[in-house]
């Protein structure tokens, strides 16, 4: 398979999904995907956003809780 954005190979493999909802961050491991490994884009099925939102706005049990370094790029320039 192609990309549509580059013309670069498309494989299948599972990612990291990171998503901020109600200024809370997610994390959604091993999330299957479609992935150019040319320019990066990213192709998820219809189904699998929908598991992902349901979880999220479900409140799913997470299966761990990590703590996030947060930098402000405001405070690097």
């Amino acid at each position: 398979m192609k990309c549509d954005l580059c013309g670069g190979q498309v494989v299948e493999r599972n990612v990291a999904y990171t998503i901020e909802f109600n200024e809370q961050l997610y994390i959604i491991e091993h999330v299957p995907t479609k992935e150019c490994l040319q320019c990066g884009e990213r192709l998820y099925t219809p189904e699998t956003v929908e598991k992902i939102q349901t979880a999220i706005w479900q409140h799913q049990k997470p299966d761990r809780v990590i703590k996030t370094p947060v930098i402000d790029y405001m405070s690097i320039v």
